[in-house]
C-alpha cells in the first residue's frame, strides 16, 4: 500500500487535519436588533388575556408578518420550539383521544410524541427510499375508520411527495399536517414545502438553517386554525369566554410563546434564508460531483420540480454489494477526519414507550383506554424499508453543522475516495 493511501484508521495521515467552523448564521445584524429589544426592557409582551397584548409585542408580530410574507401564506405563528409548534398544529384540527394520526419512524421523536400528548395513537407507515418521507402507497395501507390525519415529515431537507398525499388526505377526509423542521425554503412544485398542509412549519434550533436558538414557525391558510394555533400557545382555557369562543374543543393553553429577543434575532434570519440555503446547496452540489461514480453509493435524490435545501447530504450504501457493513466506512470516514458522520436515523416506533406501550402513567395509557379501538402494532418489521436504512445502508454527513469552503468539501471528496481505495482492507 502506498504510504498517501493508507487509512488513517491503520496508522496513515488523515486527509482531513483541520476542525470544520461549525455554522453560524448569527452576525451583527442579529447582534444589533437583539440589543435594541434589551435596551427597551421589553423582552416579551405576551398576556394570557384577551387583549391586544394576548398577541405578543411588536417583534413577535414583526417576524409573523415577515414569515407570512415570506412563505406566502395567510397566518404564521410563531412558538418557542417546533415540538410546542407540533402539539399546537395536532390540537388546533381537532384530533380527539384515540383518533389515529400515520406519521413516519425516520424523524425526531416530537413528530411522534406531539400525536400522543392529545391522547391520540401514532401510526406508523413506511418511507420512500428515495427520498426518506413517507411512502403514500404505505399511507394507505395504514388508514381505518380511526385515521384523522397525516403527520408529513420533510426530512434532511426534501418535500415528502405532497400531490400523492394530499390527494389520499381529500380521498380519506384527513387533515395534513407538514413537519417542515428541516426542510425551511424547500420548494415542491413552485410552493414552499410545509404550506400545502392545512398546518406546516419549520424549526428555529440551534442547528437548522436559521435559527433563534429554539423557536419555531407555525404556518397555514386556515383562519380557523391560525386562531386555534395562537389560543393554544397562550393559555386557551383562560381567554376563551372574554373572548366569546364556544367551541373549547382542545382549548388547553400553553405557554408556547416566544420572546422579544428570539423574534427580532428571527427577523433579521429570514431574510437571509435564501442566501444560507443557496451556500448549503452548492456544498451539495459540489459533493455530488465528487462522488458520483463511487461504487455502491446512492447520493441524495431530487424530485423533478423540486429543490433540496441540505439540512444534512443522505446517502445509501449497497451493503450486499460491497460487503462490507456501513459502520466500517463511517469509522474509516471519521477517521480520515470528516465531522458530522452518522450512520444512521431513530426508527420511532422501536423506541421503548412503542414497544412497551407506556407513555403517561405506567398503566399503558392511552393504548390500553378504551378510547383505544384496536391493538396498533409496533413490531420491527412494519417499517421495513425505514428499518432496513437504519440497521444497514444509511449514511449521512451533517452539512448544515458546518461553513465548508470548497476546498474543505474537496478534502471531503478525497477522503471518501481514499477510503473507497480500500475497501478490500475494511472487509
Amino acid at each position: 500500500m502506498e504510504e498517501e493511501n493508507k487509512l488513517a484508521l491503520f496508522g496513515g495521515e488523515k486527509v482531513i487535519n483541520k476542525p470544520f467552523v461549525r455554522y453560524n448564521p448569527i452576525a451583527n445584524e442579529e447582534k444589533s436588533a437583539a440589543i435594541k429589544v434589551i435596551e427597551s426592557g421589553v423582552l416579551s409582551k405576551f398576556l394570557g388575556a384577551w387583549s391586544p397584548d394576548f398577541f405578543g409585542g411588536p417583534k413577535v408580530q414583526e417576524f409573523e408578518r415577515l414569515c407570512e410574507s415570506s412563505f406566502g401564506v395567510r397566518h404564521a405563528v410563531v412558538v418557542n420550539s417546533w415540538t410546542s409548534g407540533l402539539i399546537a398544529a395536532i390540537g388546533a384540527i381537532g384530533v380527539e383521544p384515540g383518533d389515529e394520526v400515520i406519521v413516519t419512524p425516520w424523524t425526531m421523536c416530537a413528530s411522534a410524541t406531539a400525536i400522543l400528548h392529545w391522547s391520540a395513537i401514532p401510526v406508523f407507515a413506511d418511507i420512500d427510499p428515495n427520498t426518506y418521507c413517507l411512502d403514500p402507497k404505505s399511507i394507505e395501507l395504514n388508514i381505518t375508520p380511526q385515521t384523522k390525519a397525516i403527520m408529513v415529515v420533510d426530512i434532511f431537507g426534501h418535500s415528502a411527495d405532497m400531490k400523492s398525499i394530499l390527494n389520499i388526505a381529500k380521498k380519506h377526509n384527513l387533515k395534513v399536517i407538514s413537519d417542515t423542521a428541516q426542510a425551511p425554503g424547500a420548494m415542491y412544485y413552485g410552493e414552499y414545502a410545509g404550506t400545502l398542509a392545512d398546518i406546516g412549519g419549520y424549526s428555529l434550533n440551534y442547528h437548522k438553517h436559521i435559527h433563534t436558538g429554539e423557536g419555531g414557525i407555525l404556518v397555514t391558510n386556515s383562519d380557523l386554525y391560525a386562531d386555534k394555533l395562537r389560543l393554544i400557545r397562550n393559555h386557551a382555557e383562560a381567554v376563551v369566554e372574554t373572548k366569546g369562543d364556544k367551541d373549547l374543543t382542545n382549548m388547553v393553553g400553553y405557554n408556547f410563546r416566544l420572546g422579544e429577543i428570539e423574534c427580532a434575532i428571527g427577523i433579521e434570519q429570514i431574510k437571509k434564508l435564501p442566501s444560507l440555503i443557496r451556500k448549503r446547496q452548492k456544498v451539495a452540489e459540489r459533493l455530488t460531483e465528487g462522488l458520483t461514480g463511487l461504487k455502491g453509493l446512492q447520493l441524495p435524490f431530487v424530485e423533478s420540480q423540486c429543490t433540496h435545501v441540505y439540512y444534512s447530504y443522505p446517502m445509501v450504501i449497497d451493503i450486499k454489494l460491497l460487503n462490507i457493513s456501513k459502520q466500517k466506512i463511517a469509522q474509516a470516514l471519521s477517521a480520515e477526519g470528516i465531522e458530522g458522520v452518522s450512520t444512521g436515523y431513530t426508527n420511532i416506533h422501536l423506541l421503548p414507550m412503542f414497544q412497551e406501550k407506556i407513555a403517561f402513567g405506567s398503566k399503558g395509557f392511552p393504548w390500553n383506554s378504551e378510547f383505544c379501538k384496536r391493538d396498533v402494532d409496533y413490531s420491527k418489521g412494519i417499517c421495513p424499508v425505514a428499518e432496513s436504512l437504519h440497521d444497514d445502508s444509511h449514511i449521512s454527513i451533517g452539512v448544515c453543522q458546518y461553513e465548508l469552503e470548497n476546498s474543505e468539501v474537496d478534502l471531503i471528496v478525497n477522503a471518501f475516495k481514499k477510503v473507497w481505495l480500500n475497501l478490500d482492507l475494511l472487509r
